[in-house]
């Protein structure tokens, strides 16, 4: 490999790896570029070298693509939360297709060559529809400002309207970095400071209910910010605290403690409601995990006397679409909260043929098979 960074070199772009970034070889030597798209002639510079590749940011495009656009977001190029937003929207989604046979070629499961792709199903209006928000928080000049961290950096981009965040988790959002500052809590910081590391906002698209977790590390006293939130925005039912102590890209500690109202929300997904407390994973897209739901309802032919795995289950949603079509149904997952909310919605439910429990799935299933249970069916969400 002779090249060196700060080289700046032209290439053409082959195919789009799973981040997004365009791929194409220099000289039989892999090139990642963030920004390029398939089909594109460009001039790019190395920033780093690595072992069997090497990463350049994007100079100039020389041949554009004609399926490239002009992002409707305004700090699109500085905020890392979206990486393919400059790709037409049909073409994202055959992009995420195509992710599918890159996986299958990589790891070549046997008989995957007969495998049947579906295209990927989008939406009518992709925007807004994020139903659960984590920003970082960070202080400049004595304001509390909330966002994500540019691409591969820890400098934080202020969101204050995400064009791809539920608008209501964002305004939400946006008044809890001004009582964060009005109430002069404490931010973390990367040299001194213990504080407020975290926000995260979620809202049942089904019922309304929002709640909130605000990640720390360090006990604060939150009681007037509280009030003050809750009292603007009555559909917060939950105000939750979660410690963080560790000097890791971890976003959550072990510990979360209720500090205001109820253990959790409700949230409903087809033809059933759900309780989700904070910790507790569930789709992002709302509108999504209803037709996602519906393809595997469809495509998973079971019976009567079948029995199912809902591996790494949250709180059970996509199992409780087949507990009442199968002889018994099991989950496992990694997040004790959503095992206990999976417990008490399939108890909500009067799914007595249901058994959930906290742990791995290869820990799990393996010890489930040495007692005897037989799955005939398994789902991975």
């Amino acid at each position: 490999m002779n090249l060196k960074v700060k080289q700046k070199i032209p290439l053409k772009i082959k195919r789009m790896g799973i981040n997004g970034e365009g791929i194409g070889f220099y000289q039989k030597t892999l090139v990642f570029v963030p920004g390029a798209l398939k089909g594109e002639d460009i001039y790019c510079q190395i920033t780093s070298i690595k072992r069997n590749f090497v990463e350049a940011k994007l100079l100039k495009v020389n041949k554009k693509s004609k399926f490239r656009v002009v992002p409707a977001c305004t700090i699109y190029n500085e905020c890392g939360g979206c990486q393919i937003m400059h790709l037409h929207y049909d073409k994202q989604l055959e992009f995420k297709t195509d992710l599918l046979h890159q996986a299958l070629k990589k790891f070549a499961p046997a008989g995957y060559e007969n495998y049947e792709i579906r295209p990927t199903i989008g939406m009518q209006e992709p925007k807004y529809y994020r139903a659960k928000l984590q920003f970082q928080t960070r202080k400049f000049k004595n304001q509390v400002k909330a966002g994500l961290y540019a691409q591969n950096s820890h400098y934080l981009v202020e969101l204050k309207d995400c064009l791809v965040q539920d608008k209501e988790t964002q305004v939400i959002a946006n008044r809890l970095a001004e009582l964060l500052t009005y109430h002069q809590i404490p931010i973390t910081d990367e040299r001194k400071t213990l504080g407020v590391r975290t926000i995260m906002v979620r809202r049942a698209r089904k019922t309304g209910q929002v709640q909130i977790i605000i990640v720390t590390n360090r006990q604060l006293n939150l009681t007037q910010l509280v009030k003050d939130l809750v009292k603007d925005f009555p559909e917060v039912v939950t105000v939750a605290v979660n410690t963080n102590t560790a000097k890791t890209s971890e976003i959550y500690g072990e510990k979360t403690e209720i500090i205001w109202g109820q253990e959790s929300i409700q949230e409903g997904v087809l033809d059933y409601e759900f309780s989700l407390s904070p910790r507790a994973f569930y789709q992002l897209n709302p509108e999504q995990t209803e037709i996602l739901y519906s393809e595997a309802v469809k495509a998973l032919d079971v019976s009567k006397e079948d029995h199912l795995i809902d591996a790494y289950c949250g709180v059970g949603t996509i199992g409780f679409a087949f507990a009442s079509k199968v002889k018994s149904l099991r989950g496992m997952d990694i997040i004790q909260e959503a095992i206990e909310d999976a417990k008490r919605n399939a108890k909500k439910m009067r799914f007595d043929n249901t058994h959930y429990e906290a742990g791995t799935a290869e820990e799990i299933i393996p010890r489930w098979y040495k007692e005897g249970y037989r799955a005939d069916a398994l789902i991975v969400d």
